[in-house]
């Protein structure tokens, strides 16, 4: 083969050999050179430079290079080399000045030198050029690479000015914000911490640079450097590291996509075959945690062969690589066009937050936005506090006029005070778990634009801190004050004290602690510790590691079952209430009086749960075990049982434990004619409920969905556990159809009660369009087992809690009261296999939405973000199989995946930009970790823009 060059004299100082034109059967070809032709061959610890080519979009604008180049610029010079190319060698064969505009150009002095120099040099013989071969045989493999280019009749070179392509420039990045922006001072910090004897080796390569997390892409990464600078070995100097780091950290686009190239192309051919594809496909989804991918890496690499080699020649080259690259969306630019760049702007700029310089102004704000905020928690606490404090002071001043108080000072007035608002407490902690009697005032009432039902629970708290309180002022000031002053009188002090304590002053400590006000009170005290210590989130969420005999004081059990020693402690607190030492008269014993109607009122919830529960038998219809330890268990529906979407029910399993009931939401729709949960392994009770149902589940079949499976069958023996179920009960998410744009978001486990919702939201879009054909509802119900199941085994772990469904009588509001008309729904979880637990309700809902009623965007944070390398070749192959099967590859559903967390400044400004003067049900159920990030964006945006966000809350 013979090959022609043409250079341009001098530029950049470089050699003088710059572009070099190649002459295949029929097609010429030209390109830069940006290193010197004739490199030295590379030595350890030495330097080398790789020749390096622009390769051109096409054949016919290839060979038009030096000419268009001479006619835009009259004062650049080109030569033209002549080479004989061989598979190893490379040897020069003539110089000559190349023809501008088609004449004979005058051949400059200097050009003329170097043809004279070089013509010497080939003087010599080809013998002696041909010894010097092997330094040639980089440049050798440059030119086949370019050879086989151009067999390739591609496109026209991409534009690269399209929204897209833009936003995809600035991906593929090798340093992430997060691990490199420190640049190559910490770089060189870490090395003088894990280099051995000056030297790194591969397998410290990628703590180094910042990817200690991803040592096997980091190793892929150092072989690729490693192998384009013909290194030997697997240790590299601290100076090669530097020229690694510049490469890597280099901001041109053309240099990440160069670097990720020859990841891939592990023989450095120039070509990417579909094993080598295979190989980045496995390490890709292994980096980011995607199980599912990495079993299918054989299928995903033919199906980028297919699609991007579609002549079969058997490889693809870089430019393929840049066009699938820069073609395929993000989710940046998508939701970036859908408002106005300005309105955009103006928004950001009025978000962003300005320090008011006086601290009484600033102060003034900050209490009127905290009011606004919360003021039906502040009133309600306002009006407890005032209620204890009025009960304590009328006590205090009682006992201020009475006889004892000469003897026995202020500790008697203190201890009577903090027993009075004792006894009011302890009465008022139970009405925010009388669920029954909530949901009823939720559902039935206006309350609820008053008062607080979505903390009751957190006032249930709030009131036991105030138990506290009580208690430790009322045991401190008798134990440690009243009663030692008692055994200290004489006896003419102690004469007003006969009435109370008898004729003879009690001689010992032992006589109060032996009486029953004593050891009635020190019980109750220790009872109460004891809960109120097991009822932290230390011992509850098992955040202790304590030693083995030690450990079933935590988890759920423990606090469950420490709990309802409460029952104990009413009855020790009437007992101790009856018999009392400065009180005679019954009707000033008034312990009972508080007590009595919460103590009824209670008790009788919990007999309406025994009964209720053994009237409205459940059958098991389905149970699967799903990724990530998600028990699915669908039951029949009971008869009458009605629900809206978002509520509770209470699930007992006597096979695990015939006294513990467990909280899960519904997600199934109240349209459905079954009853669905899903719940998740998070403690004890939940690990054994799994277990117990996993005895009875065989492997999924093929095209089921699930690890494990068992359906119902009347001609199978199966016996399932026995379950009971109790509810439904009010939550904080069934209020999203007051509003007609809500924002749900869903943290792991808690997307299951908006799965209900959003099945709602569908079912009541369809009977507000009677005119939509049976056959996009034949669609539906066609997907089967696994659509029906997926869509009613979603629940979700509220405190434990999980959720059911019902038909369509169980639906207790009409469709004229349906308010939602856009949903905004936000998944965001760490696993690849969650998508599984909901893959029906996704489907469905992409399917049957027309109007795009329903926003879906779900985020798996186990990948990297986008425009890191390590997910790249991922979001290139999602956009491919998207786009030819309409499915997901991370998730599996017709929704596309986003990856790591979402931005939620963004999210909140474009629903604001979307939805101005309107008001925004804000909807989350999960980790307490995002609540105050959402909480404080729904404040900013609601004050600072014509948008009012509504937040709501549900923690596990």
């Amino acid at each position: 083969m013979r090959s022609t060059a043409s250079s341009l004299d001098g530029r950049g100082g470089e050699s003088p050999v710059d572009a070099i034109e190649v002459e295949s059967p029929g097609i010429p070809f030209s390109g830069p050179l940006s290193g010197p032709l004739i490199s030295p061959i590379n030595q350890r610890g030495g330097s080398k430079k790789s020749p390096r080519f622009s390769y051109p979009a096409s054949p016919s604008s290839a060979s038009l290079k030096g000419k268009s180049d001479i006619e835009d610029d009259d004062d650049e010079t080109y030569v033209e080399i002549t080479l004989d190319v061989r598979d190893d060698e490379v040897a020069f064969h003539s110089l000559k000045a190349a023809a501008a505009g088609g004449g004979d150009a005058e051949v400059d002095p200097d050009v003329a030198a170097l043809a004279r120099e070089l013509e010497r040099r080939a003087g010599l013989g080809k013998s002696m050029m041909r010894t010097a071969s092997s330094k040639f045989k980089q440049v050798s493999q440059e030119l086949r690479r370019l050879a086989s280019f151009t067999r390739r009749q591609g496109p026209g070179k991409f534009d690269r000015t399209k929204t897209a392509a833009a936003h995809a420039l600035r991906g593929l990045k090798f340093i992430s914000k997060a691990d490199g922006a420190a640049g190559w001072a910490v770089v060189e910090k870490r090395v003088e911490e894990l280099s051995v004897d000056g030297m790194i080796h591969r397998s410290r390569f990628g703590q180094c640079i910042g990817m200690k997390d991803s040592k096997e892409f980091a190793g892929e990464l150092f072989d690729a450097l490693t192998r384009r600078r013909r290194i030997n070995g697997d240790k590299i100097t601290k100076y090669e590291l530097k020229e690694f780091w510049d490469q890597i950290s280099d901001p041109s686009f053309d240099s990440r996509l160069q670097t990720f190239f020859d990841m891939v192309d592990k023989n450095a051919d120039g070509r990417i075959t579909e094993e080598e594809v295979k190989e980045i496909i496995t390490l890709s989804a292994s980096a980011n945690n995607l199980s599912k991918i990495h079993e299918q890496a054989e299928e995903y690499a033919a199906l980028i062969m297919e699609e991007l080699d579609p002549d079969n020649l058997g490889y693809i080259d870089i430019y393929n690589l840049e066009m699938l690259l820069l073609q395929a969306p993000s989710y940046s630019s998508q939701i970036g066009t859908t408002n106005s760049r300005n309105l955009s702007q103006m928004l950001s700029q009025k978000l962003r937050p300005t320090r008011e310089p006086n601290p009484l102004v600033r102060w003034y704000h900050e209490v009127r936005y905290f009011l606004e905020d919360h003021w039906k928690r502040v009133w309600v606490v306002v009006l407890w506090l005032c209620v204890c404090a009025g009960l304590f002071c009328w006590k205090f001043v009682q006992y201020r006029h009475r006889a004892v108080y000469h003897v026995m000072g202020y500790c008697v007035c203190v201890a009577k005070g903090a027993a009075e608002t004792l006894k009011f407490n302890m009465a008022l902690i139970l009405l925010p778990v009388c669920r029954n009697t909530i949901t009823w005032l939720r559902t039935h009432t206006r309350l609820g634009k008053a008062l607080p039902f979505d903390d009751n629970l957190n006032f249930h708290k709030v009131i036991s801190v105030g138990v506290a309180v009580g208690v430790c002022l009322h045991a401190v000031s008798h134990l440690t004050c009243d009663f030692p002053r008692v055994l200290h009188e004489t006896d003419q002090e102690y004469q007003p004290m006969k009435r109370f304590f008898g004729n003879s002053r009690p001689g010992d400590y032992w006589w109060f602690v032996k009486g029953t006000e004593g050891w009635t009170g020190i019980i109750m005290v220790v009872l109460m510790t004891l809960a109120f210590t097991l009822a932290t989130p230390w011992f509850r969420r098992n955040r202790l590691r304590l030693p083995n005999p030690f450990k079933r004081l935590t988890g759920f059990n423990a606090f469950w079952y420490s709990h309802h020693l409460f029952v104990v402690v009413y009855v020790l607190l009437i007992v101790h209430g009856t018999f009392l030492y400065l009180t005679r008269e019954w009707y000033k014993k008034t312990t009972w009086m508080y007590l009595a109607i919460p103590v009824i009122l209670y008790g009788s919830e919990r007999l309406i749960r025994a009964f209720r529960s053994s009237v409205r038998a459940v059958k098991i219809l389905k149970v699967a075990v799903y990724p990530g330890n998600v028990l699915t268990i669908q039951m029949s529906k009971p008869q009458g049982f009605k629900y809206r979407s978002g509520q509770y029910i209470f699930v007992n399993c006597a096979a695990v434990s015939p006294f513990q009931w467990h909280p899960f939401s519904i997600t199934s729709a109240p349209q459905d004619n079954y009853i669905s949960v899903h719940i998740r392994t998070m403690g004890d009770w939940t690990r054994q409920l799994k277990v117990v149902f996993s005895e009875v589940c065989q492997p999924a079949a093929s095209g089921q969905s699930g690890l494990l499976r068992s359906d119902y069958d009347k001609n199978n023996s199966l016996v399932f556990p026995k379950v009971l179920i109790d509810g439904p009960y009010g939550a904080p998410a069934q209020e999203y159809k007051k509003y007609e744009v809500v924002l749900l978001v869903g943290l792991g486990i808690g997307a299951t009660p908006f799965i209900s919702i959003v099945k709602d939201i569908v079912n009541n879009m369809k009977r507000l369009e009677p005119d939509e054909s049976d056959d996009e509802g034949s669609s539906s119900s066609d997907r089967g087992d696994n659509a029906a199941e997926e869509v009613g085994g979603s629940g979700s772990r509220r405190h434990g809690r999980t959720v059911s469904g019902s038909d369509q009588s169980g639906s207790s509001w009409s469709s004229s009261s349906f308010k939602t008309r856009r949903a905004y729904f936000y998944w965001v979880t760490r696993e690849q296999g969650s998508f599984e637990w909901f893959r029906g309700v996704m489907n469905e809902v992409a399917e049957t939405d027309k109007k795009s009623v329903i926003e879906l965007h779900n985020f798996c944070t186990s990948v990297y973000e986008e425009g890191d390398a390590r997910s790249a070749l991922i979001v290139m192959l999602q956009s491919l199989n998207h786009a030819k099967h309409g499915v997901d590859i991370v998730s599996g559903t017709r929704v596309k995946s986003h990856f790591a967390r979402p931005n939620w400044r963004n999210v909140f400004k474009r629903i604001a930009l979307n939805h101005r003067e309107q008001r925004i049900g804000v909807f989350y159920c999960g980790a307490p970790a995002l609540t105050k990030e959402l909480r404080q964006l729904a404040t900013d945006f609601s004050r600072r823009t014509s948008t009012k966000f509504d937040f709501h809350k549900e923690n596990f």
